[in-house]
């Protein structure tokens, strides 16, 4: 999960894609770029938001650190190895469970690693995990002028019902979808998707609000307006393969943003 904004993090370095892979990523940006022009031009880009869709972790709620501890703590106690942030947010993409499954040694321990994870992240909450008046303020914000909210988070439901409840979020949510409710985990759109179902809204009256080149990625493939934030302690990334309709590094910028365009 981490570029950290207080930290610097070193990712691990991409593997190089073939020519054939880089023509193919090189159609598809254009082709949202292209996309995005057309939407200015004709006025969609700047149609009244209905519907806000968030990422979880790094978004709303300062969670990758506790979620940093947890699994350090299950790799420590059951492979003894040390991962860094690095490492872990390399791991991202299925739920909780889908990384220990994936990645965890200890085969027998799985069971008892999983529980072990839900505590220490659990307890972790309480000194890794802050408040954000702001971020409650915003939420309240879109409610009182009924903006439908949900979320998209690869997050596992326990995972995500903890920290929801923790924070006392759980109220302003329309939808929620989490990594149990999909086939497919970010960066595919099926998420973004599924949560515009259930909330009844267009991609054209929504937008996605994360942090990480996923979630970018999963908002552009949606045909959602879709921005990254840095507003958070700690940030998945701060470069994207697809470039987002706009990055805010500060809650309050997004919600000027959003009076300006459902003021126009």
């Amino acid at each position: 999960m981490p570029c950290s904004l207080k930290a610097s993090c070193k990712f691990v370095p991409k593997k190089r894609r073939s020519p054939v892979t880089l023509r193919g990523a090189a159609f598809f940006n254009n082709f949202h770029r292209i996309m995005s022009l057309l939407k200015k031009e004709t006025g969609v880009w700047g149609m009244p938001v209905k519907a806000v869709l968030f990422d979880f972790d790094g978004t709303l709620a300062d969670t990758l650190p506790a979620s940093f501890k947890a699994f350090r703590s299950v790799f420590e106690k059951y492979d003894r190895m040390s991962l860094t942030e690095e490492r872990i947010v390399a791991m991202f993409g299925p739920t909780e469970e889908g990384i220990l499954g994936k990645y965890l040694k200890n085969r027998f321990a799985f069971s008892e690693a999983v529980e072990q994870y839900y505590e220490v992240y659990k307890q972790s909450h309480a000194d890794l995990v802050p408040d954000h008046p702001e971020m409650i303020e915003l939420l309240a914000k879109l409610k009182k002028n009924d903006i439908l909210i949900g979320v998209v988070t690869g997050k596992s439901d326990r995972a995500f019902q903890l920290s929801a409840e923790a924070l006392k979020l759980k109220a302003f949510f329309d939808a929620a979808i989490t990594g149990d409710d999909v086939k497919q985990p970010k960066p595919d759109p099926e998420g973004v998707l599924a949560a515009l179902k259930q909330l009844g809204a267009s991609p054209e009256e929504a937008v996605f609000v994360g942090d990480s080149n996923a979630d970018i990625k999963a908002g552009k493939d949606a045909g959602v307006r879709t921005f990254a934030v840095q507003w958070l302690s700690v940030s998945q990334s701060t470069q994207y393969d697809v470039q987002p309709d706009g990055v805010f590094y500060r809650i309050q910028d997004f919600q000027d943003w959003l009076a300006r365009t459902n003021s126009a």
